[in-house]
Protein backbone atom coordinates (compact mmCIF):
# COMPACT_ATOMS: atom_id res chain seq x y z
CA UNK A 1 0.00 0.00 0.00
CA UNK A 2 1.20 3.39 -0.89
CA UNK A 3 0.22 6.60 1.09
CA UNK A 4 1.07 8.63 -2.06
CA UNK A 5 0.18 9.01 -5.50
CA UNK A 6 2.43 10.89 -8.41
CA UNK A 7 -1.39 11.15 -10.83
CA UNK A 8 -3.82 13.58 -9.98
CA UNK A 9 -7.14 14.73 -11.71
CA UNK A 10 -7.89 18.33 -11.43
CA UNK A 11 -10.71 19.96 -12.91
CA UNK A 12 -10.36 23.24 -14.72
CA UNK A 13 -13.63 25.77 -14.31
CA UNK A 14 -15.73 27.09 -16.56
CA UNK A 15 -18.02 28.62 -13.93
CA UNK A 16 -16.79 29.52 -10.83
CA UNK A 17 -18.49 31.42 -8.36
CA UNK A 18 -19.76 31.27 -4.51
CA UNK A 19 -21.89 28.21 -4.63
CA UNK A 20 -25.14 29.74 -2.82
CA UNK A 21 -26.06 25.42 -1.86
CA UNK A 22 -23.19 25.01 -0.56
CA UNK A 23 -22.70 27.67 1.52
CA UNK A 24 -25.63 27.02 4.38
CA UNK A 25 -22.72 24.98 5.99
CA UNK A 26 -19.95 25.62 4.58
CA UNK A 27 -18.69 29.07 6.63
CA UNK A 28 -15.33 29.50 4.54
CA UNK A 29 -17.02 31.13 1.83
CA UNK A 30 -17.60 34.31 1.19
CA UNK A 31 -19.94 36.60 -1.46
CA UNK A 32 -18.23 38.75 -3.50
CA UNK A 33 -21.14 41.46 -4.55
CA UNK A 34 -18.77 44.02 -6.52
CA UNK A 35 -16.52 41.75 -8.82
CA UNK A 36 -18.20 41.05 -11.83
CA UNK A 37 -18.65 36.95 -12.20
CA UNK A 38 -16.70 36.58 -15.21
CA UNK A 39 -13.68 38.34 -13.58
CA UNK A 40 -14.22 35.95 -10.78
CA UNK A 41 -14.08 32.89 -13.03
CA UNK A 42 -11.42 34.04 -14.61
CA UNK A 43 -8.98 34.76 -11.99
CA UNK A 44 -10.06 31.35 -10.61
CA UNK A 45 -8.69 30.12 -13.87
CA UNK A 46 -5.65 31.62 -13.51
CA UNK A 47 -4.89 30.36 -10.22
CA UNK A 48 -6.13 26.97 -11.10
CA UNK A 49 -3.48 27.18 -14.56
CA UNK A 50 -0.59 28.43 -11.84
CA UNK A 51 -1.26 25.82 -9.40
CA UNK A 52 -1.18 22.84 -12.39
CA UNK A 53 1.81 24.64 -13.76
CA UNK A 54 3.95 24.48 -10.36
CA UNK A 55 2.70 20.76 -9.70
CA UNK A 56 4.13 19.71 -13.18
CA UNK A 57 7.27 21.70 -12.54
CA UNK A 58 8.01 19.26 -9.42
CA UNK A 59 7.33 16.31 -11.41
CA UNK A 60 3.60 15.64 -10.29
CA UNK A 61 1.89 14.32 -13.60
CA UNK A 62 -1.33 16.13 -13.43
CA UNK A 63 -4.53 14.97 -15.46
CA UNK A 64 -6.71 18.01 -16.24
CA UNK A 65 -10.21 17.49 -17.26
CA UNK A 66 -12.30 20.76 -18.16
CA UNK A 67 -15.80 21.88 -16.63
CA UNK A 68 -18.27 21.76 -19.19
CA UNK A 69 -21.13 24.45 -19.33
CA UNK A 70 -24.15 21.52 -20.04
CA UNK A 71 -24.81 22.42 -16.18
CA UNK A 72 -24.20 25.35 -13.44
CA UNK A 73 -21.56 23.70 -11.81
CA UNK A 74 -19.89 25.74 -9.50
CA UNK A 75 -17.86 24.05 -7.46
CA UNK A 76 -16.50 21.45 -10.34
CA UNK A 77 -13.19 22.43 -8.95
CA UNK A 78 -12.66 20.61 -5.93
CA UNK A 79 -13.62 16.59 -7.64
CA UNK A 80 -11.89 15.23 -4.47
CA UNK A 81 -16.17 15.23 -2.72
CA UNK A 82 -17.29 12.98 -5.87
CA UNK A 83 -14.81 10.37 -6.87
CA UNK A 84 -11.84 8.72 -4.85
CA UNK A 85 -9.52 6.10 -7.08
CA UNK A 86 -7.84 2.94 -5.41
CA UNK A 87 -4.97 0.78 -5.83
CA UNK A 88 -6.74 -1.99 -6.73
CA UNK A 89 -8.65 -0.25 -9.70
CA UNK A 90 -11.64 0.13 -7.73
CA UNK A 91 -13.43 3.89 -7.54
CA UNK A 92 -15.70 5.63 -4.70
CA UNK A 93 -18.32 7.60 -6.20
CA UNK A 94 -20.08 9.83 -3.54
CA UNK A 95 -23.18 11.14 -2.45
CA UNK A 96 -23.45 14.79 -2.40
CA UNK A 97 -25.07 17.66 -0.25
CA UNK A 98 -25.84 20.17 -2.60
CA UNK A 99 -27.77 19.58 -5.71
CA UNK A 100 -25.92 21.39 -8.34
CA UNK A 101 -23.32 19.93 -6.99
CA UNK A 102 -24.19 15.87 -8.20
CA UNK A 103 -24.32 17.19 -11.83
CA UNK A 104 -20.09 17.16 -11.48
CA UNK A 105 -20.24 13.20 -11.51
CA UNK A 106 -20.02 12.64 -15.10
CA UNK A 107 -18.96 9.02 -17.15
CA UNK A 108 -16.51 11.01 -19.47
CA UNK A 109 -13.83 11.83 -16.62
CA UNK A 110 -13.54 8.06 -16.20
CA UNK A 111 -13.29 7.51 -19.85
CA UNK A 112 -10.10 10.29 -19.79
CA UNK A 113 -8.92 8.89 -16.47
CA UNK A 114 -8.81 5.18 -18.83
CA UNK A 115 -7.40 7.12 -21.80
CA UNK A 116 -4.51 8.35 -19.52
CA UNK A 117 -3.30 5.20 -18.95
CA UNK A 118 -5.11 3.59 -16.18
CA UNK A 119 -7.21 0.69 -15.47
CA UNK A 120 -10.97 1.20 -13.66
CA UNK A 121 -11.83 -2.35 -12.62
CA UNK A 122 -14.70 -1.61 -10.15
CA UNK A 123 -16.78 1.02 -9.29
CA UNK A 124 -18.63 1.56 -5.89
CA UNK A 125 -21.31 4.03 -5.83
CA UNK A 126 -23.11 5.48 -2.38
CA UNK A 127 -25.20 8.05 -4.51
CA UNK A 128 -28.51 6.28 -3.49
CA UNK A 129 -27.98 7.59 -0.20
CA UNK A 130 -29.25 10.84 -1.41
CA UNK A 131 -32.61 9.83 -1.66
CA UNK A 132 -32.56 9.43 2.19
CA UNK A 133 -30.37 12.81 2.46
CA UNK A 134 -27.34 10.96 3.77
CA UNK A 135 -24.23 12.54 2.56
CA UNK A 136 -20.33 11.10 2.46
CA UNK A 137 -17.98 13.84 0.48
CA UNK A 138 -15.72 11.35 -0.68
CA UNK A 139 -12.12 12.50 0.39
CA UNK A 140 -13.16 15.39 1.76
CA UNK A 141 -15.24 13.71 4.31
CA UNK A 142 -12.77 11.24 4.77
CA UNK A 143 -9.08 11.22 5.26
CA UNK A 144 -7.55 7.83 4.90
CA UNK A 145 -4.54 6.37 6.32
CA UNK A 146 -4.24 4.17 3.59
CA UNK A 147 -0.91 1.90 4.47
CA UNK A 148 -2.56 1.49 8.53
CA UNK A 149 -5.97 0.75 6.51
CA UNK A 150 -7.87 3.56 8.60
CA UNK A 151 -10.11 6.00 7.51
CA UNK A 152 -10.94 9.29 9.91
CA UNK A 153 -14.16 10.97 9.70
CA UNK A 154 -15.44 14.43 11.39
CA UNK A 155 -19.37 14.24 11.04
CA UNK A 156 -21.05 16.96 9.94
CA UNK A 157 -24.13 17.42 7.61
CA UNK A 158 -22.07 16.50 4.45
CA UNK A 159 -20.45 13.31 6.56
CA UNK A 160 -23.25 10.80 7.43
CA UNK A 161 -22.01 7.68 9.59
CA UNK A 162 -24.28 5.09 8.48
CA UNK A 163 -22.72 5.94 4.91
CA UNK A 164 -19.33 6.14 6.23
CA UNK A 165 -19.46 2.62 7.85
CA UNK A 166 -20.37 1.18 5.11
CA UNK A 167 -17.20 2.50 3.05
CA UNK A 168 -15.47 1.34 5.33
CA UNK A 169 -16.84 -1.91 4.76
CA UNK A 170 -16.31 -1.86 1.83
CA UNK A 171 -12.74 -0.77 1.31
CA UNK A 172 -11.58 -2.98 4.45
CA UNK A 173 -10.57 0.47 6.73
CA UNK A 174 -10.75 0.99 10.85
CA UNK A 175 -13.34 3.97 11.23
CA UNK A 176 -11.89 6.77 13.51
CA UNK A 177 -15.24 8.98 14.12
CA UNK A 178 -15.24 12.49 15.88
CA UNK A 179 -16.94 15.69 15.67
CA UNK A 180 -14.47 18.73 14.68
CA UNK A 181 -16.24 22.16 15.23
CA UNK A 182 -15.53 25.52 14.47
CA UNK A 183 -17.08 29.12 16.01
CA UNK A 184 -19.66 30.44 14.11
CA UNK A 185 -21.32 34.02 15.47
CA UNK A 186 -19.64 32.87 18.84
CA UNK A 187 -21.25 29.46 18.81
CA UNK A 188 -19.70 25.53 17.85
CA UNK A 189 -20.86 24.23 15.01
CA UNK A 190 -19.47 21.20 12.82
CA UNK A 191 -16.78 22.09 10.37
CA UNK A 192 -18.15 21.15 6.69
CA UNK A 193 -15.09 18.74 5.65
CA UNK A 194 -12.62 16.85 7.73
CA UNK A 195 -10.36 17.56 5.24
CA UNK A 196 -10.30 21.41 6.62
CA UNK A 197 -8.58 20.70 9.54
CA UNK A 198 -6.82 17.39 9.29
CA UNK A 199 -4.02 16.01 6.68
CA UNK A 200 -2.44 12.77 6.77
CA UNK A 201 0.92 12.04 4.64
CA UNK A 202 3.24 8.92 5.34
CA UNK A 203 5.10 10.00 8.40
CA UNK A 204 2.91 12.70 10.30
CA UNK A 205 -0.54 14.24 10.61
CA UNK A 206 -1.26 18.32 10.74
CA UNK A 207 -4.31 18.80 12.93
CA UNK A 208 -6.31 21.14 14.24
CA UNK A 209 -6.81 19.36 17.78
CA UNK A 210 -8.66 22.22 19.58
CA UNK A 211 -11.53 21.78 16.81
CA UNK A 212 -12.31 18.50 18.44
CA UNK A 213 -14.41 19.35 21.49
CA UNK A 214 -14.81 16.16 23.27
CA UNK A 215 -12.13 14.97 24.89
CA UNK A 216 -12.63 11.45 24.58
CA UNK A 217 -12.70 11.76 21.04
CA UNK A 218 -9.76 13.63 20.69
CA UNK A 219 -8.03 11.19 22.92
CA UNK A 220 -8.58 8.16 20.39
CA UNK A 221 -7.33 10.19 17.18
CA UNK A 222 -4.23 10.74 18.90
CA UNK A 223 -3.90 7.60 20.13
CA UNK A 224 -4.40 6.38 16.31
CA UNK A 225 -1.93 8.50 15.15
CA UNK A 226 0.84 7.55 17.59
CA UNK A 227 -0.10 4.22 17.21
CA UNK A 228 0.84 4.30 13.80
CA UNK A 229 4.33 5.87 14.42
CA UNK A 230 2.94 9.73 12.95
CA UNK A 231 4.24 12.94 14.02
CA UNK A 232 1.56 15.18 14.72
CA UNK A 233 1.82 18.68 14.05
CA UNK A 234 -1.02 20.46 15.97
CA UNK A 235 -2.44 23.92 14.26
CA UNK A 236 -4.82 26.04 16.02
CA UNK A 237 -8.41 26.83 14.92
CA UNK A 238 -7.38 30.81 12.92
CA UNK A 239 -5.04 28.64 10.98
CA UNK A 240 -7.71 26.00 9.87
CA UNK A 241 -9.40 29.48 8.57
CA UNK A 242 -6.63 30.00 6.38
CA UNK A 243 -7.17 26.46 5.05
CA UNK A 244 -3.83 25.26 6.86
CA UNK A 245 -5.51 21.71 7.14
CA UNK A 246 -6.33 21.61 3.82
CA UNK A 247 -3.12 20.27 2.71
CA UNK A 248 -2.09 16.67 0.69
CA UNK A 249 1.18 14.63 0.37
CA UNK A 250 1.92 14.29 -3.36
CA UNK A 251 4.89 12.33 -5.32
CA UNK A 252 7.00 14.12 -7.45
CA UNK A 253 9.93 13.90 -9.38
CA UNK A 254 12.92 10.51 -8.40
CA UNK A 255 9.76 9.84 -5.95
CA UNK A 256 10.28 12.93 -3.84
CA UNK A 257 7.47 13.96 -1.40
CA UNK A 258 5.99 16.90 -1.14
CA UNK A 259 3.00 18.76 0.81
CA UNK A 260 0.72 21.10 -1.28
CA UNK A 261 -1.00 23.97 0.01
CA UNK A 262 -1.85 27.40 -0.63
CA UNK A 263 -0.02 30.55 -0.40
CA UNK A 264 -2.37 31.26 2.80
CA UNK A 265 -1.99 28.73 4.51
CA UNK A 266 1.76 28.07 4.29
CA UNK A 267 2.05 32.18 5.56
CA UNK A 268 -0.45 31.20 8.38
CA UNK A 269 2.12 28.39 9.75
CA UNK A 270 5.11 29.33 12.16
CA UNK A 271 8.67 28.71 11.72
CA UNK A 272 8.41 25.86 13.90
CA UNK A 273 5.74 24.22 12.05
CA UNK A 274 7.09 24.51 8.51
CA UNK A 275 10.76 23.09 10.40
CA UNK A 276 8.38 19.91 11.18
CA UNK A 277 6.85 19.43 7.85
CA UNK A 278 10.21 19.86 5.86
CA UNK A 279 11.95 17.03 8.23
CA UNK A 280 9.36 14.63 6.39
CA UNK A 281 9.68 16.67 2.69
CA UNK A 282 9.48 19.87 0.89
CA UNK A 283 6.72 22.44 0.97
CA UNK A 284 4.60 23.31 -2.63
CA UNK A 285 2.31 26.31 -2.01
CA UNK A 286 0.32 28.70 -4.50
CA UNK A 287 -1.82 31.17 -4.34
CA UNK A 288 -5.38 30.58 -4.48
CA UNK A 289 -7.05 33.72 -2.94
CA UNK A 290 -10.33 33.74 -5.16
CA UNK A 291 -11.00 30.12 -5.04
CA UNK A 292 -10.65 29.92 -1.31
CA UNK A 293 -12.43 33.08 -0.48
CA UNK A 294 -15.39 32.38 -3.20
CA UNK A 295 -15.24 28.43 -2.87
CA UNK A 296 -14.42 28.54 0.69
CA UNK A 297 -12.02 24.78 -0.23
CA UNK A 298 -8.22 25.01 -0.91
CA UNK A 299 -5.14 23.51 -2.49
CA UNK A 300 -6.37 19.69 -1.07
CA UNK A 301 -9.76 20.03 -2.57
CA UNK A 302 -9.24 20.71 -5.98
CA UNK A 303 -6.77 17.55 -6.44
CA UNK A 304 -8.45 13.62 -6.52
CA UNK A 305 -5.26 11.77 -6.42
CA UNK A 306 -5.50 8.58 -8.66
CA UNK A 307 -3.43 5.17 -7.20
CA UNK A 308 -5.01 2.95 -9.87
CA UNK A 309 -3.00 0.25 -11.64
CA UNK A 310 -1.61 0.92 -15.02
CA UNK A 311 -3.44 -0.82 -18.17
CA UNK A 312 -1.65 -2.91 -19.95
Amino acid sequence: MRQTTNAILMIRPINFRMNEQTAVNNYYQKKVTKTHPETINSRAQDEFDAFVNKLRIHGVRVIVASDTDKHDTPDAIFPNNWISFHQDGTVGVYPMFAENRRLERRSEIFDQIEDSGFLIKNIVDYTSAEEEGMYLEGTGSIILDRINKKAYCALSPRANEDVFIEFCEDFEYFPVIFVANQTVEGKRKPIYHTNVMMCIAETFAVICLDSIDDKTERKNVIMHLKQDGKEIIDISESQVKKFAGNMLQVEGGNHQKYLVMSQSAYDSLTQRQIRQIEKHGSIISSSLEVIEYCGGGSARCMMAEIFLPKAE
